[in-house]
């Protein structure tokens, strides 16, 4: 990470549900992002397309609901 960090806060990935968006998803988390909600799945007449939010984590602690 630099001195100046230009990563979005929030960021949200799209594509088709394979391993390229797997690896993806990873690498956002390896970069410190965590996942933000459930995915999202739909299919778009030939093959299922997923969306994952993913958020940047500032260290804050978060309360989880019970």
């Amino acid at each position: 990470m630099s001195d100046h960090d230009d990563r979005l806060r929030y960021r949200l990935l799209t594509g088709p549900d394979d391993a390229e968006f797997c690896r993806r998803v990873s690498a956002a988390l390896a970069e410190g992002y965590r996942l933000h909600g459930s995915p999202a799945m739909t299919f778009d007449g030939q093959r299922v397309i997923v969306a994952q939010a993913v958020v940047l984590d500032d260290g804050t602690p978060r309360i989880l609901p019970a």
